[in-house]
């Protein structure tokens, strides 16, 4: 009789043969910085999440890099927005300062700066509008001059989040043409349109003030478009292409890291985090084992890079 219980009789042989392993270096750590000073807010939605003013920011990058992680995430929420979301590309703009901060105080980490319009619009959406019409060549521009800004700023990856068509392209060659050759490309390449995102935009302050993002955003039903929608990532010159949300498209990105050998990120967003926290609160969760589950199936998905708010304790959990 074959008994694969054999296999499983004590922690030591189950660690021995199993196949997939957890590393802090898979992680990485979003991050809030918001315009103003001595600012420290909790985001309600997303229990143990913070938005905070450069000035306070000092506490919680010594939290990073004590839990020892080494990439984060930045995204940054202007006081001034507007209908071209100028504070995105402005080179004394919040995130711009903050990734200088970051690089000056913690060299060694990893910075990836999210590029997107929509924490700098006025109507919230990821690219100029004219009526109710989001206008996807015309804001390739912008995503261009914001990349540029950002990574002369410090930022080590380009992570464009908004998901208009040919950005990739348009981004790679605006980097290369202002000598940030070096400078790697993120893509969030299939990013559905997903209920999962709210909690995230209590915290960026970047809910759409009409409409929604289905336009421009995947469809959930749709499997085999985001497979193209990677592929065509990869062709415009992403170094790393992302499935976002996670949980619920783990079968993308299983099927995706079947199709390529390029190193693959999933976001485990706001809304699988809140879920969790908020499971966990009412007792009804173990939280290290759930998170370290969820983690695991991602990883065992086929993602080598996992964005996740569960980073710092996961971290811990994983020990040295």
């Amino acid at each position: 009789m074959v008994r694969m219980r054999r296999l499983r009789v004590n922690e030591a042989m189950r660690s021995m043969v199993r196949e997939t392993s957890l590393n802090k270096s898979d992680l990485v750590y979003p991050v809030f910085i918001i315009e103003g000073e001595n600012i420290k807010n909790p985001v309600d939605s997303m229990p143990g999440i913070f938005q905070y003013s450069i000035d306070r920011f000092e506490e919680e990058l010594e939290r990073i890099l004590d839990a020892g992680i080494g990439a984060i995430l930045v995204f940054g929420i202007p006081a001034h927005k507007d209908e071209v979301g100028s504070e995105a590309y402005h080179d004394q703009g919040v995130t711009q300062r903050a990734i200088r901060f970051i690089k000056e105080k913690a060299p060694g980490l990893l910075v990836i700066a999210d590029v997107c319009l929509c924490e700098y619009t006025s109507h919230g959406h990821c690219g100029l509008i004219h009526g109710q019409e989001i206008l996807n060549d015309e804001t390739l521009g912008l995503l261009g001059k914001m990349s540029v800004s950002l990574a002369k700023a410090g930022a080590d990856i380009i992570a464009p989040s908004d998901m208009m068509d040919g950005r990739v392209e348009f981004i790679r060659n605006a980097m290369d043409d202002n000598g940030l050759k070096n400078t790697a490309v993120m893509a969030y390449s299939a990013k559905f349109a997903s209920g999962y995102y709210s909690p995230f935009r209590d915290a960026a302050g970047s809910a759409p003030s009409f409409g929604d993002r289905k336009t421009y955003q995947m469809d959930p039903a749709n499997g085999r478009e985001a497979v193209r929608e990677c592929e065509t990532d990869i062709c415009e010159g992403a170094d790393i292409i992302m499935v976002k949300p996670a949980l619920a498209y783990l079968d993308v990105v299983k099927e995706v890291s079947r199709r390529t050998d390029y190193p693959i990120a999933v976001y485990n967003v706001s809304g699988e985090y809140s879920m969790v926290k908020a499971a966990v609160q009412n007792g009804w969760l173990d939280e290290k084992r759930i998170v370290m589950e969820n983690l695991t199936a991602m990883k065992r998905a086929g993602a080598k890079i996992i964005i996740t708010y569960h980073a710092l304790d996961a971290a811990g959990w994983i020990g040295a």
